[in-house]
Parts: C-alpha cells; structure tokens; sequence
C-alpha cells in the first residue's frame, strides 16, 4: 500500500476541492493518504473581492486539515502538491515551503519519490501551465519522478480539460467553482500516481533485497 501526501494551499477554497477529490480517489485506488494544507503568511496576499472566502476557507480548514510538516514528505511515497494561480507561478505560502524543504532534499531524502502537482487560477491561459512547470522546477531540484496527465485518458479531453502537465481549473475568482470535469481529472492523476508509486516502491524493495541475497 503506498503512501500518498496531498499537499497543498488554498485561498478561497478551490484548490481545497481539488485536494480533497485527489485524496479521496487515492485513498479508493488503495493507498494510505494524508491531507495537508500549507499555511498562509503572516501577511497574506488577498485578491481583491474575495476577502470574506479567504477568511471563511481559512476558518473551514483549521481544526480539521492538518498543516504539512516535512516529516510528512518523507513519509510519503507519492506527493501531490496543488497551489492557486499567482502572476503565472505558484502562491507566495507554496513558495515558501518549497524552500523549506531544503533540510531534506539537498541530502536527497525526497530523491525517487513520485511527485504531480494541480492548480486553479481565475481566467482560461491565465497561468495555468507555467505555475504547474514552475512546481515541476522544485521537483527536479529534490531529485523527484515527475508525473504528469499527459492525454493518456478520455477525462482529459473533456471541455474543461486538456491541459497535460497536471490538473488545472478556470474558477473566475468564485468559491466553489471547480468544474466536474476537473473533479474527475484530478482524480484520474491521483489515480495515477498511486499506481506510479506503487511500482516504484516495489521495485526498489525488490532491488533491496537482490542486493542483499
């Protein structure tokens, strides 16, 4: 059974609902799962409008997803990481944990883990895809096997899909506004690096034990 971290932030609670589709259909696909959100910054950036979703997200989330810590990371054998859209690159709080993470991926402890990440951002190409190959740079620093939804599946060529470096939703700036064919591409991703995961733990345990034969 792998392990499998979802980790992510989420202003107003659209990165959120992708989170938790990926951790449930991991979890169906038969993998041990945690749920783990990154927590803002002091001094949080807000787009302008949706003061009242953040705080109430913010709100939502405290008592009942537990934030990540980088024991989590070396815990899991999968990590699916989601940010919202910002300026085209991930959300300040997921840059910086992505930069501490360095304790751990500078000696290599995140090497060979399978790593895929998902997004939401407010317009159709309005950064989407350079903010999932941004979160895709920190994963080839740890040294981690990247996975990606190519278009290996008819899910992602549903309408509100069809991006192939990771899941990514058009919400408008609304709470609550993930489409149904994202729902079910991001679980298709899960899916997918469960099974990733799957082959690579078992065959690293089956290198392991050729070694020591």
């Amino acid at each position: 059974m792998p392990r499998i971290a979802v980790v992510y932030y989420s202003s107003t609670g659209n990165v959120h609902m992708l989170a938790e589709a990926a951790a449930g259909a991991a979890e169906e696909a038969g993998a041990q799962v945690r749920l783990l959100r990154i927590p803002p910054l002091p001094a949080e950036t807000v787009v302008p409008g949706t003061e009242d979703a953040v705080a109430a997200h913010a709100e939502a989330v405290r008592s009942t997803v537990p934030e990540v810590s980088l024991d989590d990371l070396l815990w899991a054998d999968g990590i699916l990481i989601g940010s919202p859209v910002r300026f085209g690159l991930p959300a300040a709080p997921v840059s910086v944990f992505l930069d501490s993470t360095a304790p751990v991926s500078i000696p290599g402890r995140l090497a060979d883990k399978v790593v895929s990440a998902f997004t939401s951002g407010s317009a159709p190409h309005g950064g989407q895809e350079t903010t999932l190959l941004a979160l895709h740079n920190a994963v080839c620093h740890w040294g981690s096997l990247i996975v990606a939804n190519g278009s290996s599946d008819e899910v992602l060529f549903r309408p509100e899909n069809g991006n192939p470096y990771g899941t990514g939703s058009v919400t408008r700036n609304r709470p609550g506004n993930v489409h149904e064919d994202n729902v079910a591409a991001v679980a298709f991703q899960a899916r997918r690096v469960v099974e990733v995961a799957t082959v690579v733990t078992a065959g690293k345990a089956a290198v392991e034990r050729a070694v020591a034969a």
